[in-house]
């Protein structure tokens, strides 16, 4: 036992006399090549089995022709792990180098493209990760372009809708100050038409902008779908009459729900009166309701005779109007001529502020065509059947 004890000494010794003296290399190389670092552990491990080995070899007192023997032995076998942890580095390199040259297509118009090469599993992983984020990336732009020509969109749209009244205003304008109009109570008329025109472009920007800045302020409370609806279609039937479309509400559920009933009645007003726009006349515009589980959907279908599958998507984002023409159509009311929009800015606004003020109540909106038309969904959370019923 005491024979054991000396040599496990010798080779603790000669051991750690080799990792002493390869332990500053480590350090010094940790901030090098990978491959480099690798290698040079490998050196010292095998350094400190031949002196471990060496020193015990010279405690026996071997003889000549056995101690070289073992020099031989480990001779070759360093020889063996220096070269495999050689080849193990090359292969980390390469890896690492592939993945370098990958890294630098993360976010290009081209999207990630993986080494083609085998890869260790924390490589692997890591071009996973590279690949996601690549995508998210792409995701992401996508987002700020459609972002970025809504915005050119809608900037070009109001800049002509806001010159159109107001060249009109001048125009009538300078004939009431020049005295030619001959009817000045019908230039009258006409420039309040254009003035609430544009105070309700003003009014649906400053709501839009509220929504996208996240300063939209929600006061919640328990109230019947059927009473929204109610008051939206009484606020609309002025419009519906002025251009003979039918309105239909005998489907709506009595279901409780948890909105700001303000900023709802404001969205079922955008959706009927966009409704009203796009169908002819002798049409109708149909509302119903009902209860789905936790959520309680408000459908709104018109008959416009559908939109373009490709536009589907971009039915709420700002500003935009399809094919259609860019001014309100308008409608002749009196024998003087005045023209009534009843809210209808014709910026492009109105839906957008649908989607913003839904999702603000964690609800969605959607959009789909059907026979004859299209139906416009509001998903809203039901309220708790444990709160107490409205009044």
């Amino acid at each position: 036992m005491n024979d054991y004890l000396v040599m496990a000494g010798y080779a603790a010794a000669g051991a750690g006399v080799a990792g002493l003296l390869g332990w500053p290399a480590i350090v010094l190389l940790r901030r090098r090549s990978l491959a480099l670092s690798l290698f040079t552990v490998a050196l010292v491990t095998a350094l400190s089995l031949s002196a471990s080995t060496i020193a015990v070899a010279r405690a026996m007192l071997l003889m000549r022709h056995d101690y070289a023997v073992v020099t031989i032995v480990l001779i070759m076998g360093c020889l063996v792990s220096l070269a495999v942890a050689a080849l193990l580095s090359r292969q980390v390199v390469v890896g690492s180098r592939a993945l370098t040259r990958a890294a630098r297509t993360v976010g290009s118009d081209d999207g990630f493209t993986a080494p083609a090469g085998p890869l260790s599993s924390e490589l692997a992983a890591l071009s996973s990760e590279l690949a996601a984020t690549s995508a998210r990336l792409a995701r992401s732009r996508e987002r700020e372009r459609a972002l970025e020509s809504s915005r050119r969109e809608l900037i070009a749209w109001i800049s002509h809708d806001l010159r159109t009244p107001l060249a009109g205003l001048r125009a009538m304008a300078e004939a009431l100050e020049d005295g030619v109009a001959d009817d000045p109570q019908r230039y009258h008329a006409r420039m309040r038409t254009e003035v609430d025109r544009l105070t309700g472009m003003v009014d649906d920007l400053f709501e839009l902008s509220r929504i996208q800045a996240g300063a939209l302020t929600l006061t919640l409370s328990r109230v019947s779908v059927y009473d929204l609806v109610g008051d939206a279609i009484a606020g609309a039937y002025p419009l519906a009459r002025e251009r003979g479309v039918r309105l239909v509400g005998d489907r709506v559920a009595p279901a409780p729900v948890e909105v700001d009933s303000r900023e709802i009645t404001r969205v079922l007003g955008n959706l009927l009166i966009n409704a009203i726009r796009s169908t002819p006349a002798d049409g109708t515009v149909a509302v119903a309701a009902r209860r789905e589980q936790q959520e309680v959907v408000v459908s709104v279908t018109d008959g416009c005779g559908g939109i373009d599958e490709q536009d589907l998507a971009r039915v709420f984002e700002t500003g935009w109007r399809g094919g259609s023409a860019r001014t309100p159509r308008s409608v002749p009311t009196a024998p003087s001529g005045a023209v009534q929009h009843h809210g209808d800015t014709g910026a492009g606004l109105g839906l957008a502020i649908v989607r913003g003020i839904v999702e603000a109540h964690a609800g969605r909106a959607t959009v789909r065509n059907v026979h004859g038309g299209c139906c416009f969904e509001i998903a809203l959370p039901a309220a708790s059947p444990t709160a107490p019923a409205p009044a």
